[in-house]
C-alpha cells in the first residue's frame, strides 16, 4: 500500500511451556537472534529483545502487513524447532499456549524499551506472573485466571 502510513508499537510476552526455566544463558542471545531474524524477515523492526530462562519479551516497530497472531504461529514454532534440532534442552523444548501483545504510543517506547532490556534486573523485584497480570491491567485488557500462564510444576 503506496499510501498507507503507521507508526505501531507491540511489545510481545510469552513463556516456555509449563514455565520451565529452560533458556540457557549459553545460548540466549542466539536464541534472541534467531527469533529477531523471524521477525524482521516479517518487514518488522525489533527494537528490543530480552527475557529469563522461562520467557521473552520483545519490543517491535509493527508493520501492518500480517497478522499478530501470524507472526507470533511463525516466531514460537520455528524457534521451538531452532531449539530442538541443535539439542539445546534435554526435553523437548515447546513455547507455553498464547502470548501477551500490547501496544504503546511512540511516547511510551523508551520507557518500555528500557523495562525489555532490563528484565534481569526488573525480575529481581517482580515475578513473572505478577509482572503479566500488571500488564494486563495496566492495559485494560479483562482476564480469566485460569489462562493466565502458570506457575512452573
Amino acid at each position: 500500500m503506496a499510501d498507507a502510513y503507521t507508526q505501531l508499537h507491540i511489545q510481545f510476552v510469552f513463556a516456555v511451556k509449563f514455565r520451565q526455566a529452560l533458556i540457557h544463558a549459553e545460548w540466549e542471545i542466539e536464541l534472541h537472534r534467531y527469533v529477531t531474524g523471524i521477525i524482521r524477515n516479517h518487514g518488522h523492526q525489533v527494537l528490543a529483545i530480552n527475557g529469563m530462562p522461562d520467557h521473552l519479551h520483545i519490543l517491535v516497530g509493527w508493520r501492518p502487513n500480517q497478522s499478530i497472531s501470524n507472526l507470533m504461529q511463525e516466531v514460537k514454532g520455528s524457534s521451538s524447532m531452532w531449539i530442538n534440532q541443535r539439542k539445546l534442552t534435554t526435553n523437548n523444548f515447546r513455547w507455553q499456549e498464547g502470548y501477551g501483545a500490547f501496544g504503546y504510543s511512540k511516547e511510551h517506547v523508551p520507557r518500555v524499551l528500557a523495562y525489555v532490556q532490563n528484565q534481569k534486573e526488573h525480575h529481581r523485584k517482580q515475578r513473572f506472573l505478577d509482572e503479566y497480570r500488571q500488564l494486563l491491567i495496566e492495559q485494560g485488557i479483562s482476564f480469566d485466571e485460569k489462562y493466565i500462564f502458570k506457575d512452573p510444576v
